[in-house]
């Protein structure tokens, strides 16, 4: 058994399809050998900011993610220890104190996911593949907009200013330009069966 902890970076713009590409990587795999970690879990603990100051903070800037500490994690998981990592109230814009998700020693293939997987260059270099999940801007917006109100009680009015300020801009600046990292660029995001199956028979080289 290939004891080596193999980390896969799944980047792309918001509403791309990168969760439904790890999802559907998972399905098709339906092992415990394999993960997903995404970089939202990551963004800095507002906690100690008014809500109302927490509001104004831009979640689509680097600066919003805690790369140390994804990073130290990261190397832990190489080194075959536990880690706990955060998880991210949307909402509240605040880390949920009272749960967390529990990366096991035994695990394998870890699917690091978000808009700034390929951002950081030491947590690239961690990286045995690197994937941009590169879908028009129609599509995410509208994906967008779908997910904000079911998922995370925002109005649509909300949903597209904050599109209009901060994503957009913050994604041609900051997201886009990591796609030249990309060893794999996916069009479409996680309904792609033919690049799915693909990255899952890469995967399973792995196990070996």
């Amino acid at each position: 058994m290939n004891n080596k902890v193999i980390i896969i970076g799944i980047a792309g713009g918001s509403g791309s399809g990168k969760t439904r590409l790890v999802k559907n990587i998972l399905t098709e795999l339906s092992d415990t050998k394999t993960t997903s970690i995404e970089i939202d879990s990551y963004y800095k603990d507002l906690s100690h900011l008014s809500f109302q100051e927490r509001e104004k903070n831009n979640f689509d800037h680097p600066n919003s993610i805690e790369f140390e500490l994804l990073y130290q994690h990261l190397k832990e998981i190489l080194n075959n220890k536990k880690i706990e990592t955060p998880l991210y109230n949307y909402k509240e814009h605040i880390r949920d104190k009272n749960n967390i998700k529990t990366i096991e020693e035994n695990i394998q293939i870890i699917l690091l996911e978000g808009i700034f997987a390929l951002y950081d260059q030491k947590i690239r270099d961690l990286m045995e593949i690197k994937i941009f999940v590169d879908t028009p801007s129609d599509i995410r917006i509208l994906r967008r907009i779908k997910r904000d109100i079911n998922k995370r009680k925002r109005t649509i009015e909300s949903v597209i200013e904050q599109y209009n300020k901060t994503v957009r801009p913050m994604f041609i600046k900051h997201v886009k330009p990591t796609k030249e990292y990309a060893d794999l660029i996916i069009p479409y995001g996680g309904k792609n069966k033919i690049c799915i199956d693909t990255i899952v028979t890469k995967i399973k080289k792995y196990y070996i």
